[in-house]
């Protein structure tokens, strides 16, 4: 069973996945003539222009749940270890495929406003929701939903929960079941309260665990302030094998990157649509533009931040990739590649004693946190796809029971195997929603030139599909 599991894993998340997503969103890059570029300035002014309403939230809310599941322990453990396998050069490539991802995150996003719906007051809508609806085929989104479903409520959570009470233990020596206790009532208090009290949570925490997270960041620059052209140089030097010392690690810097890049910013996995299609905005294409601002700050900032504080205090090791378990830099021997290594960054930058335990240990807690109310809020919404009425508040209730006992069981014990099931699923998810959208990528282009159209007119633009020839956006025809 274990080679069977292993051999799926291989095949959902081996090279074409990886170089796949990253094919596709050089594709969207050219389709769109460079959205993440020419709509720069919309990108990050739509952010806080949308208004919440009874059916909706915010332009604002909407990134905040997007990013409370694209920040997460990846930007943390992630983007060590692509240090770690990939040497310094691996950080340039994560910045290239956030670039090119954030084409990616607009043409999803954007679907998933197209084709959104308003099932018991609520906006709901995704990669299960748009594929059903461009394609006329209901059996095509219940692939999807059935793997986000049972990807997101049973066996990512639990891989969250674990992070959470080992970093507690490390840093208090909090019994993990002291940890699962907790994390499960606050978890269930905040789920409970729906989709409203998901994103008002979202907007509170996310700003504040990454505002704080980047100002320990900064101030690690600050203090080797003399660093940053040698650092930035060996960024780019090493990412195109010009610096001696990482000169035969350029193919271990792109896979590392492009992996970790991916698997951080999330553009094109299928998450970041649900949240996407809740927020209540005048044209689809002002969320689908926020959803690529999402992209930015993630990788940009949260990734970059990690980065940063790891090379300028060189509290790093880079392994090469020859079998053998050679190190070309080995600054922490016998330090695991990860979370570690943000630690001992921080420790070696503050003189108080374990400060950098403790700080990432409530910085894993608050990232894993909010990831696992983003798996509910989108575990919740494929229920509103598969279910209506009666079928629906049990299927919703179903799931915060499940997720709250894998979350409780993640804390207390364990599974390694949750990490691979957790891929497997999201995986499934991956690949539906990246072929999906491959196809599909016409009504969000359309859209696009109608936004732009009515920006050129001084107009604030305002979405109509029946002028632009989109068809089963029944939401916006009503």
């Amino acid at each position: 069973m274990e080679a069977i599991i292993n051999t799926i894993y291989e095949l959902l998340w081996g090279p074409w996945m990886i170089y796949g997503i990253l094919i596709v969103g050089l594709i969207f890059t050219v389709r769109t003539r460079g959205v993440q570029v020419r709509f720069l300035k919309d990108m990050f002014g739509q952010i806080f222009t949308g208004k919440k309403s009874d059916a909706g939230v915010s332009s604002f809310q909407a990134m905040t749940m997007a990013l409370s599941g694209r920040i997460g322990t990846g930007n943390i453990a992630g983007t060590a270890t692509a240090i770690a396998f990939g040497g310094p050069g691996a950080i340039f490539w994560m910045w290239a495929i956030a670039f090119i991802g954030s084409a990616t995150a607009y043409v999803e996003s954007t679907l998933a406003q197209i084709y959104k719906e308003e099932k018991n007051g609520v906006y709901r809508g995704g990669p299960a929701f748009y594929i059903h609806k461009f394609t006329g085929k209901r059996w095509l989104g219940m692939i999807f939903a059935i793997a986000a479903l049972i990807a997101m409520s049973f066996l990512q959570p639990t891989v969250q929960a674990n992070a959470i009470a080992d970093a507690m233990y490390n840093a208090f020596e909090l019994p993990k079941w002291v940890s699962g206790l907790v994390v499960c009532v606050i978890l269930g208090a905040i789920i409970i309260g729906g989709v409203k009290r998901i994103a008002t949570a979202a907007s509170i925490i996310v700003p504040f665990m990454a505002i704080a997270y980047i100002l320990v960041a900064a101030i690690i620059i600050a203090m080797n302030i003399s660093e940053v052209p040698y650092i930035f140089a060996l960024i780019f030097k090493s990412a195109f094998g010009a610096e001696q010392m990482f000169s035969g690690m350029v193919g271990a810097a792109i896979a590392w990157g492009v992996k970790r890049g991916i698997y951080a910013n999330e553009a094109g996995q299928g998450t970041g649509p649900h949240s996407a299609a809740a927020a209540e905005v005048s044209h689809p294409v002002k969320q689908g533009l926020v959803q690529a601002a999402s992209v930015y700050l993630d990788t940009f900032l949260v990734c970059t931040a990690t980065a940063f504080m790891i090379l300028f205090t060189g509290m790093y090791n880079v392994q090469e990739d020859d079998g053998k378990g050679t190190f070309i830099v080995e600054h922490l021997p016998g330090v695991e590649a990860g979370t570690a290594f943000t630690q001992h960054a921080v420790d070696a930058a503050f003189p108080i004693a374990g400060f950098g335990t403790i700080f990432v240990a409530f910085a894993l807690f608050f990232f894993a946190f909010t990831t696992t109310m983003a798996y509910y809020y989108i575990a919740e919404t494929n229920v509103a796809y598969l279910f209506d009425g009666k079928k629906q508040k049990i299927g919703v209730r179903v799931v915060q029971i499940v997720i709250l006992l894998a979350t409780y069981f993640g804390a207390v014990r364990p599974a390694a195997a949750a990490w691979v099931l957790g891929d497997i699923g999201l995986g499934i998810m991956v690949w539906v929603n990246v072929i999906a959208i491959l196809f599909m990528a016409k009504p969000a282009v359309l859209a696009l030139k109608d936004y732009e159209q009515q920006k050129r007119m001084g107009l604030d633009p305002v979405f109509d599909p029946r002028k632009v020839g989109i068809k089963n956006a029944t939401f916006w025809e009503k």
